[in-house]
């Protein structure tokens, strides 16, 4: 598997594609009671695929990511593509997302405190996705145009998003608490935080610039996984999916909310509002407008009159 690692991580592989590839390898290998990769073919791989699908009754999506991994092997490790894949498929689900209300948004939240809360708001007023939120810079941040750079979200892909007045205090006072750690550990010599890519060779001083810094960094330091350097990380994502799960039970809510209920309901509220669904398709940062229609029917609104819904919460 070192190789594998070494060749996901020379193509700048987020480390969570890289446990989740890794994961999907080793279990394809197991099913085919340990042969080799190489000693194995397209009949190998559509047998693992089609058990996923039959006996296993993943989802299509589950299915995907194994066999992008598996591709990803042949093709980039072991240099021998492989063709015309074509297993018994996983059934699409087309289930509706869950949505909360505008009044059971509020109740979620004042159910949480501190940087949870701030995180919870920040996540359904931009509509963002989860380890959008963990993984934010101090610098994507536009407090004068009031949006929100997402460096490298899903895909890869960058988009702005909003970032209303409304919660600039909340972020004022939570980034001077950020930058007491930050001062702290710069004069301590432990200021080191992660930077994407090749950006830590190009840019030798960036791991220690203040707008590089997470906004919502770790309370304690840690060791990098793949590098093994001491540094601060961002929050762990399951602390807020944890917060959130408790708020939900807090509120006596029986419907199923998680972390992605808070963009289903900011993709929701922005249509029932009025905003132009290809306008909310560039917000959320989908590559097929069919994507974003699977919330509802809207009428046409100029951008400059996207009203983000926390304006709502005030009302």
């Amino acid at each position: 598997m070192d190789q594998v690692r070494e060749t996901l991580r020379y193509h700048h592989y987020a480390l969570r594609t890289e446990q989740s590839y890794v994961s999907w390898i080793l279990r394809f290998i197991r099913f085919n009671e340990k042969q080799h990769p190489k000693d194995m073919g397209k009949e190998e791989i559509e047998r693992f695929l089609s058990h996923l699908a039959l006996n296993r009754d993943v989802a299509a999506s589950t299915q995907n990511q194994a066999l992008n991994a598996i591709i990803f092997l042949y093709k980039d490790v072991l240099d021998k593509p492989i063709e015309g894949v074509l297993p018994a498929r996983a059934r699409k689900s087309q289930h509706v997302p869950t949505v909360m209300s505008i009044n059971e948004v509020v109740t979620i939240i004042k159910a949480m405190k501190g940087t949870n809360r701030l995180m919870a708001k920040f996540m359904y007023v931009g509509g963002l996705r989860l380890m959008e939120v963990v993984r934010a810079r101090i610098h994507d941040f536009d407090f004068d145009n009031q949006k929100f750079l997402v460096r490298d979200g899903k895909g890869n892909k960058s988009r702005t998003t909003c970032f209303p007045k409304q919660i600039h205090d909340d972020f004022h006072l939570h980034f001077e608490q950020v930058k007491s750690w930050y001062e702290k550990d710069l004069s301590q010599g432990l200021c080191n935080t992660y930077l994407p890519h090749a950006l830590a060779r190009k840019y030798s001083g960036a791991a220690k610039a203040w707008g590089w810094q997470y906004a919502f960094p770790a309370s304690s330091q840690s060791k990098d996984p793949r590098s093994g350097k001491l540094r601060r990380h961002h929050v762990h994502h399951t602390r807020l999916q944890k917060a959130v799960s408790q708020a939900r039970k807090k509120s006596g809510f029986a419907k199923k909310i998680s972390c992605h209920t808070f963009r289903h309901s900011f993709a929701t509220h922005m249509l029932e509002d009025g905003v132009n669904i290809r306008k909310l398709q560039v917000l959320l940062g989908h590559n097929d407008v069919k994507t974003t229609e699977i919330y509802t029917h809207v009428m046409n609104k100029d951008i400059s009159e996207i009203k983000t819904p926390l304006l709502a919460l005030e009302d």
